[in-house]
């Protein structure tokens, strides 16, 4: 089922862009979070990205995670108005797992590791797996659908990218049983968020520049 575009008074276009440009804030202002105290103070090799939330000035990156989400819907309602996605389909539903999980990334914060763990933390870690999982598979649904578009090949690019970020978090998995290190401590944990989330952020800018055009 899609939508056709003349019958909607909505532009896509519109939608697509601004999309766009709030993902791209996004990271420009996570970016920033890197630099500047007091979120600075965490070592972005090895330190989650979520730990920016935990702490003093931590709702600003819950309003960047919420501007993503809200970038995220206004881009998915562009392809699906622009006939690029059909309304009912699977990548829909994953762009949906997306959002959901983002959101639900907010309003249960970070396990606190020197306090012990919790369901809160439990929720998160979960809702944050379901989500970054999601979106890669729905990049590649929907560049299946467009394959040989140049877009569509971008898109491929960046859910290979992300999906090939767990690569090394299941090796250390895995190999935990003998390794002389807790399995999150054998990898860059954070370096990996970092090029998971922005190829994952990348995937909804390319998605919203293929909404914006006609």
């Amino acid at each position: 089922m899609t939508i056709a575009p003349s019958r909607s008074r909505v532009r896509p276009a519109a939608l697509a862009t601004a999309g766009s440009v709030v993902a791209l804030g996004v990271v420009a202002v996570v970016g920033a979070m890197h630099l500047v105290a007091p979120w600075s103070r965490h070592d972005p090799v090895r330190r989650t990205i979520s730990e920016y939330a935990v702490g003093p000035g931590g709702w600003l990156f819950d309003v960047a995670v919420l501007g993503l989400v809200a970038a995220t819907v206004a881009v998915t309602a562009a392809l699906v108005l622009r006939g690029v996605l059909p309304l009912r389909s699977a990548a829909v539903v994953l762009l949906g797992v997306w959002c959901v999980g983002l959101v639900l990334v907010v309003v249960f914060e970070k396990t606190n590791w020197s306090v012990g763990p919790s369901l809160s933390g439990s929720i998160h870690r979960y809702a944050s797996l379901a989500a970054f999982l999601a979106l890669p598979t729905a990049g590649l649904l929907v560049a299946r659908r467009h394959r040989g578009e140049r877009w569509a090949r971008w898109v491929t690019a960046c859910a290979v990218v992300a999906l090939a970020s767990f690569v090394p978090i299941i090796g250390a998995i895995l190999l935990n049983p003998v390794l002389a290190t807790p399995w999150y401590r054998a990898v860059p944990l954070g370096l990996i968020e970092r090029v998971l989330s922005l190829a994952e952020v990348a995937m909804v800018v390319v998605l919203g520049f293929r909404a914006a055009r006609r």
